[in-house]
């Protein structure tokens, strides 16, 4: 139920989420619009697409995405929100569901590095207690290539292996002894994905074993 109002059987929200679609490709923004309001988060989320390929998403529709209850909808939302310098994004990095974050980590990394973002990313490196958020963000750090967030890099080259891959590869912008000894001991780390990108990075970096 969305504000008061039940929703529908699923098979009409495909009907409904099909002819949001559309309404993208056909020009229409009228009917993308009209979809916003739907009861169903998957036609909201579509409507946004169909208003961005018609050229009508307007920032003011983007944020009222921001704050809706469903998770998918204000995922989208800070997709199309990526070249909206006016929304900050860094506000959304503490939404309640680890999935928006994640979400908005990797939109971060999208954008020219801005001190609250990386200090926002690095936060969650260090503290999240989801390994995909702190995934997310340690990935972003590394797409931004700021040096205040190599810390944070090298702290989770620590973290659990899925982690650990990323925090390697987020190391490529850095070339400091720090790193070039987190690469030497990523080399041999018990993960195999984790020992293949520091060789990689390595080789790319021109780094011996034997080098001190």
């Amino acid at each position: 139920m969305v504000g008061g109002v039940p929703a529908a059987p699923e098979h009409h929200a495909t009907v409904r989420h099909r002819a949001a679609v559309l309404a993208g490709y056909q020009g229409d923004p009228v009917s993308a619009r009209e979809a916003l309001r739907d009861p169903h988060p998957r036609v909201r989320a579509a409507a946004l697409g169909a208003l961005a390929r018609c050229d009508q998403l307007d920032t003011a529709t983007i944020r009222t995405a921001l704050a809706d209850v469903d998770p998918g909808v204000r995922r989208r939302a800070i997709t199309l929100a990526i070249d909206r310098p006016e929304i900050d994004l860094v506000t959304w990095l503490s939404d309640p569901d680890n999935t928006v974050i994640e979400q908005v980590a990797w939109a971060c990394g999208e954008r020219p590095a801005g001190a609250a973002a990386v200090d926002a990313l690095t936060h969650l490196v260090f503290e999240h207690t989801e390994p995909l958020v702190r995934e997310a963000a340690v990935a972003a750090l590394g797409s931004l290539g700021d040096d205040r967030g190599l810390d944070a890099i090298l702290h989770a080259c620590t973290d659990r292996a899925p982690v650990r891959r990323r925090a390697v590869l987020a190391l490529a912008p850095f070339d400091t002894p720090a790193v070039r000894e987190m690469l030497r001991i990523a080399r041999n780390d018990r993960d195999w994905q984790v020992r293949q990108s520091a060789e990689d990075l390595a080789t790319i970096m021109a780094i011996d074993e034997d080098d001190h």
